[in-house]
């Protein structure tokens, strides 16, 4: 992890302190390192299979893909992913900004012609994520909280924005299983903050249960 990219100073004591749940928050990391190593351990036959797949589409081309974030109190990491996009997807991003399907500071499109064949088969799935339990392992993310940010995203954030990053980020969260791209930005940044409120030990295993029913109903993944 690396150092705060951008200043969280501005939080007051009283503010940090009325978001902060030490015991649940320690009990959750445990839950997060034995359940990551498990799901490793589980999924090595389908993780060897997408990366074979990405290679034989193009065997130049890297297999993972990471992207500098945003997590807990604006500190930076890199979020691993399988890769999905061809490999000048990120310089092709300005020329698309124009079609942007969602409001606020994220960028979403439908038939987003930066994805590769196989790509849009494992994103369909969200098989493309489970890198991130390497990311969950190392402390840069949970299981459940706000999706971390891209730093460019981050830069136009409000105040009221920020505070979603007052958590650990996670791999999926309330707004995932509360409609997700069918939400506005400001939607979504009203679901983090309850969830923020809210979390607990009871809360995250009911949203882990409604990803995965979102994840295995007729095939579409998240």
């Amino acid at each position: 992890m690396e150092k705060t990219y951008f200043n969280f100073r501005e939080w007051s004591t009283t503010t940090r302190k009325s978001h902060e749940k030490p015991l649940h928050d320690k009990v959750w990391r445990l839950f997060d390192v034995f359940a990551a190593i498990f799901a490793l351990i589980i999924s090595l036959p389908i993780l060897l299979t997408i990366a074979t797949t990405i290679k034989s589409e193009n065997w130049k081309a890297p297999i993972f893909f990471k992207q500098k974030r945003v997590g807990k109190d604006g500190k930076t990491f890199y979020m691993y992913k399988f890769r999905s996009m061809y490999v000048d997807a990120e310089a092709q991003l300005a020329k698309l900004q124009a079609q942007n399907e969602m409001d606020g500071h994220m960028f979403k499109m439908k038939d987003d012609p930066r994805i590769t064949r196989v790509g849009k088969w494992i994103r369909k799935t969200s098989l493309d994520e489970f890198p991130q339990f390497i990311n969950i392992l190392k402390g840069d993310m949970s299981f459940v909280g706000p999706r971390p940010p891209l730093t460019s995203e981050y830069a136009n954030y409000s105040n009221r924005d920020k505070k979603r990053l007052l958590v650990t980020p996670g791999c999926t969260g309330l707004w995932q299983v509360s409609g997700r791209n069918n939400l506005t930005f400001s939607e979504m940044i009203t679901l983090d903050l309850q969830y923020i409120e809210k979390r607990s030990i009871t809360f995250n295993i009911k949203i882990l249960l409604l990803t995965f029913k979102e994840f295995t109903s007729k095939g579409n993944g998240m």
